[in-house]
């Protein structure tokens, strides 16, 4: 399996970032594959892969490149690189990272899954920025600011999520197969790949991003070491159905909060995630909380809300209630 050894100095340091870029890189990965983690992230695929593979078919280098790489489950430097330790950086400054790339590096790279850069790669970098620009143009930015309060929601859980059980808990199924194993190591996937030592002045950074399928690694050795992951809340249009027997109890709308609310999120996620008005949450969180089914508490600016223990239990009481009126409806239509 592939693992990191991570010093208490750089465990320390670590901090979540917001990445344009890598945002951008996950929206390209999906396209390429095709695949989507649930109907929102399908509905997106719908409306753009037809124009990206359009693009691809004119502009084909870094798309056959990623195809070479992904039969070893390997993320090219040319669409990814670590961004920037202290702040956010624009999308404009981490596309010239990448335009900037040396060659050298490039090589090095791909010399690590045993691959050559060819003599006539000398555009490959410009070639890569310019893919990533028009997916980011095209198929990102339109839904960036929505985009943006769901990675900003996911970090506020996160960031919860360690004050409470520190960084193991935090890591923990952080990405498929990523495991904290103790003793300063941290399982990155269930691949066989040489570990890596980090120490020193190293910072761990770690970046969510909105597509489901997306997780990746990346550093700028020995300064920065990247783990890119899966927001828990992923795409608005992604509806989680509410048993019908609780949307009868509470109603529908209240339901479909109470179900989401399994991990804390705030106001701004539930609406994308439900598809509610902003108001309309705000009151029904109000509602729930005065009922005892919810909790509430604040880490920075954002205040996140999730289910309190009363809140848990009616939930998994209703999906008990569903599963037997299903298992009855199954035995009614035999006999």
């Amino acid at each position: 399996m592939g693992w990191w050894k991570v010093s208490a100095d750089t465990l320390a340091g670590s901090r979540f970032v917001i990445s344009p870029l890598a945002e951008t890189t996950a929206s390209l990965l999906a396209l390429e594959r095709g695949t989507a983690a649930h109907p929102g992230e399908r509905q997106w695929l719908d409306a753009h892969r037809a124009a990206y593979l359009r693009y691809a078919e004119d502009h084909p280098a870094i798309p056959a490149l990623m195809r070479v790489t992904a039969r070893y489950r390997w993320i090219p430097s040319l669409i990814t690189v670590p961004p920037a330790v202290d702040g956010e950086s624009s999308f404009a400054d981490e596309l010239r990272d990448i335009a900037d790339l040396p060659l050298a590096t490039v090589a090095a790279d791909l010399a690590e899954i045993g691959l050559t850069l060819k003599a006539d790669a000398l555009d490959l970098p410009r070639e890569a920025a310019c893919l990533l620009e028009w997916v980011w143009v095209n198929t990102v930015l339109p839904y960036w600011p929505l985009r943006r309060r769901i990675i900003e929601a996911d970090i506020a859980a996160r960031t919860t999520r360690l004050s409470r059980g520190g960084w193991a808990q935090a890591l923990d199924g952080m990405r498929p197969g990523m495991r904290w194993l103790g003793d300063g190591r941290l399982q990155i996937n269930a691949l066989d790949r040489p570990p890596r030592e980090i120490s020193g002045g190293a910072r761990l950074l770690l970046v969510p991003v909105t597509l489901g399928t997306a997780g990746w690694v990346a550093w700028d050795e020995p300064h920065r070491y990247v783990l890119t992951y899966p927001c828990s809340g992923a795409l608005a249009g992604h509806r989680r159905a509410a048993p019908r027997t609780l949307a009868a109890l509470l109603g529908p709308a209240r339901a479909v909060i109470l179900t989401q609310l399994a991990t804390p999120k705030t106001t701004t996620q539930l609406v994308a995630l439900t598809g509610q008005r902003l108001g309309s949450v705000g009151r029904h969180l109000r509602i729930l909380r005065e009922a005892g089914l919810l909790e509430r508490h604040r880490v920075g600016r954002s205040v996140l809300y999730h289910r309190s223990p009363a809140g848990d239990l009616l939930v998994q009481i209703q999906n008990e209630v569903r599963i037997q009126n299903e298992a009855g409806m199954l035995r009614s239509d035999r006999h």
